[in-house]
C-alpha cells in the first residue's frame, strides 16, 4: 500500500481536529524552533496556525512585560505595525462596493486640504503604493520629530499637507508610502463620518467576533493585557522600545492571535464581507506602462512553494509582526514579537512544516534549473569597463566586480552574483526576476537595475576623490527647508565634513563623488548636492529612498 506524504497525513489529521490540537511530534517540531525565547527572562514572540475553520496550534514564548513578569500567550495584545494596512484598506473596499467611493478617484475629493500637485492621484494608488507620496515617518524624522514622540493623526496631516512635490509621477513606480494608509484612513473618516477605528469595529470587527481588536488610536488609553515592546542591549540585556502612536491607516491596529485567526478564515470563508471583496482586496497593482505589482491592497499576493499566498508583514518600534494565508490551502501562519531583532523567517519554516512543493503534486509546474557553474563568464574582457562603484538617485551603493572569472555586486553591501544573458543584460543567480543591463552615454557608465516590483538608474562615480578642507568648506553652512520648517547645518571638523541638527547627534557625511552625500541616518541617509550657474552650492535635495526631492535651500 502507498504511504501518503506526512504533509498529507498533517492536513487530514489537522482537519479534523479540535482548536488547539497537533500530533505531539508536530508540536515539538514548533517549539523546538523557539526554544531560546522560551525564557522569563527576554521578550519572545507568538504564533498561531489555522487550518480550516480552526486555530489548531497557538501559543507564546518569552515574556509579554518583562518588568511585571508577565509571559506572552495567545491572549497577548500586540501592536500589529503595518499589519494593519490590510484592514484599513478592507474599509475602503467595502464603501466601494457600497458606492460611496470609486477607486479610481480623485483624492482631492475626499481631502480638500492635500496640495494641488498637479497630478491627478486616486485611492487606488494610495492603495498600491504608487501616488509618489512622500513618506510620513522619513519626514517626521527629518523635520525632527522622533518616532518615539507622541504622533498624532492631526499631526500626520498638518506635515503632508505642507508638501510641495511629488517622489514621482503617480502611477510610474511602487515606492512603500505610509502615508498613503493615513490618508485612506481621512478618506473613510470624509465618506462615512466615522473614524476608520468606529468603522472598522462595525463593518469587520463585530462581524468576525474580533472582540479583542481595534484600532488604537489614542496612545493614552489603557490596554489590558498587551505586550510591552522592546530592543536588545547588549548581549542578554533588554531596554523598553517606546510607541506613543495615536493615529491610525498605516499603523496601531491592536489584536492577539485569537482574534486575527479568524481573519485568516475570512480570506477563504468570508464573514465580513464576501469572496468578491476579498477578491478586490487581493487584486494587484498596475503601474502605469501595465507592469502588474506583488502588491494589492495592502497586502502582498505571491507564490510559495507553488501556492498563492496573502502575506504582510509589520515593524514599528519593538515590536515585528508577520500574517502568511493559503487561501486554496484554507492555511495560515501568524507570528507577533515585541523584540526588535526577532527573525520572523520562522513563519515560512513553520509553513515547510505543513506544504509540501505544488511541484511535487502537479507535474505541469516546473521550477526553472539553475546552475551556479552558468555564472563562469566565457568572454570577460568586455566587462571590465562596467566594473567599479555606483549609486541611483534614491542613494542606493552599488559595486560590481570581476572574481574568479565571475561578475559579482553588491547592492547596500548584499553580496549576489550576475548571469549573463546577453552582451550587456545580466541576472541575478539567486533571482531571474533582477536583471541588470549595463551601457554607456557619452562619458556616464550606467546599469539599469530592475527588480520584480521597482527599478534604479544606477551612475558610476569615482571613489577615490579626496578632497582639500577649502574645498570640504564650500559645502559648509545653514540649509532650510520650507515644507518642514527646519534647517540643518553642514560643518567642517577633523578634516571631515559632517550633518548637524539640535534634535540628533552630529552625523559624519562621506562623499560619493563631488555631488552625493551620505550618512548613517536612515532618514537622511542620501543627500544630493545643488548648485547655481556659478557652480556654487545652493542646497540639497534629501534623495532618501521614500523621501524624494525635498529641498533645502543654503541660507546667506
Amino acid at each position: 500500500m502507498k504511504r501518503l506524504p506526512l504533509f498529507v497525513i498533517i492536513f487530514l489529521y489537522c482537519s479534523h481536529l479540535p482548536a488547539q490540537t497537533l500530533p505531539d511530534s508536530i508540536a515539538k517540531r514548533i517549539d523546538s524552533l523557539f526554544t531560546k525565547w522560551n525564557s522569563s527572562k527576554s521578550p519572545g514572540t507568538v504564533i498561531g496556525i489555522i487550518r480550516n475553520d480552526s486555530l489548531i496550534y497557538a501559543k507564546g514564548y518569552g515574556m509579554a512585560n518583562l518588568e511585571y513578569d508577565i509571559p506572552n500567550s495567545p491572549e497577548t495584545i500586540f501592536h500589529m505595525a503595518s499589519v494593519s494596512k490590510q484592514f484599513t484598506a478592507y474599509a475602503i473596499v467595502l464603501l466601494a462596493r457600497q458606492g460611496r467611493l470609486n477607486m479610481d478617484d480623485d483624492i482631492h475629493t475626499y481631502l480638500p486640504w492635500v496640495p494641488d500637485f498637479k497630478e491627478k492621484i486616486t485611492i487606488r494608488q494610495l492603495l498600491n503604493h504608487t501616488s509618489g507620496i512622500r513618506d510620513q515617518w522619513q519626514l517626521m524624522a527629518i523635520s525632527g520629530t522622533r518616532l518615539d514622540d507622541v504622533i498624532t493623526q492631526e499631526h500626520i496631516v498638518k506635515v503632508l499637507s505642507k508638501q510641495q512635490e511629488l517622489n514621482s509621477k503617480p502611477g510610474d513606480i511602487y515606492n512603500y508610502c505610509n502615508s498613503g494608509y493615513t490618508m485612506l484612513s481621512e478618506i473613510v473618516k470624509s465618506v462615512t463620518g466615522k473614524t476608520l477605528r468606529q468603522f472598522t469595529d462595525s463593518a469587520i470587527f463585530k462581524p468576525l467576533g474580533m472582540n479583542n481588536t481595534h484600532f488604537h488610536d489614542n496612545y493614552e488609553e489603557i490596554e489590558k493585557n498587551r505586550a510591552y515592546s522592546y530592543q536588545r542591549k547588549g548581549q542578554n540585556g533588554f531596554s523598553n522600545s517606546v510607541l506613543s502612536y495615536s493615529n491610525s491607516g498605516a499603523t496601531s491596529l491592536f489584536t492577539n492571535i485569537t482574534d486575527l485567526s479568524k481573519w485568516v478564515m475570512n480570506f477563504y470563508k468570508p464573514v465580513a464581507g464576501d469572496l468578491q471583496d476579498i477578491q478586490q482586496l487581493t487584486q494587484k497593482g498596475k503601474l502605469n506602462n501595465g507592469k502588474e505589482l506583488n502588491y494589492a491592497h495592502g497586502i502582498v499576493v505571491d507564490r510559495y512553494k507553488g501556492w498563492v499566498h496573502y502575506s504582510h508583514g509589520g515593524s514599528d518600534a519593538g515590536y515585528r509582526t508577520f500574517l502568511l494565508v493559503f487561501p486554496d490551502l484554507k492555511t495560515g501562519f501568524i507570528q507577533f514579537s515585541n523584540l526588535g531583532d526577532f527573525d520572523l523567517n520562522k513563519v515560512f519554516i513553520l509553513a515547510d512544516m505543513f506544504i509540501k512543493d505544488a511541484a511535487q503534486i502537479n507535474t505541469s509546474i516546473q521550477k526553472p534549473v539553475i546552475d551556479s557553474s552558468m555564472a563562469i563568464l566565457k568572454d570577460s574582457l568586455y566587462v571590465k569597463k562596467y566594473l567599479g562603484n555606483y549609486i541611483s538617485e534614491e542613494g542606493n551603493l552599488f559595486s560590481i566586480e570581476l572574481k574568479q572569472g565571475m561578475l559579482k555586486y553588491k547592492l547596500n553591501n548584499q553580496p549576489k552574483v550576475l548571469v549573463s544573458r546577453g552582451k550587456d543584460l545580466f541576472y541575478n543567480l539567486d533571482d531571474a526576476a533582477v536583471t541588470c543591463a549595463f551601457s554607456i552615454k557619452d562619458k556616464d557608465t550606467i546599469i539599469n537595475l530592475k527588480t520584480l516590483d521597482q527599478s534604479f538608474i544606477l551612475h558610476k562615480y569615482n571613489n577615490d576623490l579626496k578632497l582639500t578642507d577649502d574645498a570640504l568648506l564650500k559645502y559648509t553652512g545653514t540649509y532650510y527647508s520650507p515644507e518642514l520648517d527646519c534647517s540643518y547645518g553642514i560643518i567642517l571638523k577633523d578634516h571631515a565634513l559632517f550633518l548637524t541638527n539640535d534634535k540628533y547627534p552630529d552625523q559624519k557625511i562621506r562623499m560619493t563623488g563631488t555631488d552625493h552625500l551620505n550618512t548613517n541616518t536612515w532618514w537622511m541617509y542620501h543627500l544630493v548636492v545643488l548648485r547655481n550657474k556659478k557652480n556654487e552650492v545652493s542646497g540639497f535635495e534629501v534623495n532618501s529612498g521614500r523621501v524624494m526631492h525635498l529641498k533645502f535651500h543654503k541660507v546667506k
